[in-house]
């Protein structure tokens, strides 16, 4: 017992001094003053503006470039959804349009000439809205596309036949 209070007192000892400083507390810091210089008077010359030797990049121009000839989305049989092989065309209109908030797209819905034309018309408006989608997603302002449908008032080939008809189910990207 009397081994158990000495070493709690020797423990207590050891961690008191060490909390110990030599800091005296009772004394201001140091300061260490310095002398300013007044700045020099020189004659006024007017400002240049900073010459930059980054080119401007045209965003825009450089995407309408890039979307040329890459303007329809092929959709499958009885079917909205925009395919995974079309998403990096979807996404370069989207990029396009974010360059520049004025341009503006006209999203055309079509289908094959199977089924009624009111049962066309409302499958190309699903088609042309689900590109909407798409587009607004990928931060598109939804005042920049314009959802409209032709059903299979429009084709794009004319015939019958798998190879026409998915030709004819479509969406085209039209600039207004």
């Amino acid at each position: 017992m009397k081994l158990t209070r000495y070493a709690l007192t020797l423990i207590a000892t050891a961690v008191l001094a060490g909390c110990a400083s030599n800091v005296k507390l009772d004394e201001p810091a140091p300061v260490e003053t310095a002398q300013v210089k007044p700045p020099v008077a020189t004659p006024a010359q007017p400002a240049k503006p900073a010459e930059t030797a980054v080119p401007t990049v045209d965003l825009f121009a450089q995407y309408t470039q890039q979307v040329q000839g890459k303007r329809v989305v092929y959709f499958d049989f009885d079917s909205d959804v925009v395919k995974e092989e079309y998403r990096p065309l979807v996404d370069l209109h989207a990029k396009r349009l974010n360059a520049n908030k004025k341009a503006a797209l006209n999203l055309e819905g079509h289908t094959d000439e199977r089924g009624g034309r009111e049962y066309n018309l409302a499958l190309g408006q699903r088609r042309a809205e689900a590109v909407a989608k798409s587009l607004t997603l990928l931060g598109v302002a939804a005042n920049q596309v314009e959802a409209v449908s032709f059903g299979k008032e429009r084709p794009a080939v004319q015939g019958t036949g798998e190879e026409v008809w998915a030709k004819n189910r479509r969406v085209e990207l039209k600039d207004k």
